[in-house]
């Protein structure tokens, strides 16, 4: 089968589509056939070698690249209950260090990783929702932001922020979205109630709308303390990308470790989130997801179909 593969860290030109044995299946393990996956800076970072200049991933031979997955089941591992071979799913594939990951034709997750979604799912759309859509349910988690609440989203027009937007709005939150102008209508759309442009002063503009600030933030687009000080001493922030500030004025700081959820993943298939696709191209052609990814501009996730 072709996977997507780096043997060395560098710009998109490392990445390589390689023919690799198909993986088998283990215990409490499912092959998915993969029919769309979706592409995240995630998968930059790991390509780049700056989650290994991190500490996050260490140096392997062979490192696959790809977290989110779409697909049908093709085996079942011994102990696996609830899925035949043929059923729709989505997946999320949260180890770093494997040597075949999601963009591939074929890969292998755990079956708590792996949720069912209903036949007929649009799979493209599908592949776009378990990074993104885990990573704000869990930051929502830690934010604990209450019903009748205001709620700081930064990055709201991307995949983590626009999640969280809907997720909170559903759950009666009052959203204040940070993104773009020409974003504005979209986050609305997708719930919230007020809108800050990314190029106002954040804190200034966040506290004209809510006096005294907000009582959570979660911050996908890694402002840090512009968007610590919009929020109301004793409140909570919840970062995204892994550079929390320090939590000043009592506000309870907080960090999303994103983890692999199946029953998670599940209720938000069933929760009818929008989901954004960019585009969508083959395989083959990885290295221009990347490239598009570092030009900038792209709304919705760019999404492989092997």
């Amino acid at each position: 089968m072709r996977a997507v593969i780096v043997r060395s860290f560098g710009g998109p030109e490392v990445l390589e589509v390689a023919e690799m044995p198909v993986p088998e299946p283990g215990s409490a393990q499912i092959r998915i056939r993969v029919a769309a996956a979706a592409v995240n800076p995630v998968d930059v970072q790991t390509r780049s070698g700056a989650l290994t200049a991190g500490g996050l991933l260490p140096r392997r031979e062979v490192i696959g690249i790809g977290w989110d997955v779409a697909g049908t089941v093709d085996a079942l591992g011994p102990g696996v209950a609830g899925l035949r071979r043929g059923d729709a799913v989505i997946g999320l594939c949260d180890r770093l260090a494997l040597p075949l990951k999601a963009q591939a034709e074929y890969v292998v997750l755990d079956a708590d990783a792996v949720a069912a979604v209903p036949a007929g799912t649009d799979l493209v759309a599908a592949a776009t929702l378990p990074l993104g859509g885990l990573t704000a349910a869990q930051a929502l988690d830690i934010a604990a932001a209450e019903a009748g609440g205001t709620l700081l989203v930064t990055g709201a027009a991307g995949a983590v922020g626009g999640y969280a937007v809907q997720l909170a709005a559903r759950a009666g939150v009052r959203v204040v979205a940070v993104a773009g102008a020409a974003d504005e209508q979209a986050v609305r759309e997708l719930g919230a109630e007020l809108f800050v442009p990314r190029t106002a002063d954040l804190p200034a503009a966040v506290r004209d709308l809510v006096p005294g600030g907000v009582d959570a933030a979660v911050d996908a687009a890694s402002v840090g303390v512009l968007a610590l000080d919009a929020v109301r001493g004793g409140g909570s922030l919840v970062g995204v990308l892994g550079n929390a500030p320090t939590p000043l004025r009592g506000i309870r700081v907080g960090q999303v470790w994103i983890r692999a959820d199946g029953p998670r993943l599940a209720e938000l298939a069933a929760a009818g989130l929008r989901a954004r696709v960019a585009d969508v191209l083959p395989l083959d052609a990885v290295a221009e997801a990347h490239h598009r990814l570092a030009a900038g501009g792209v709304r919705g996730r760019l999404v492989l179909v092997p």
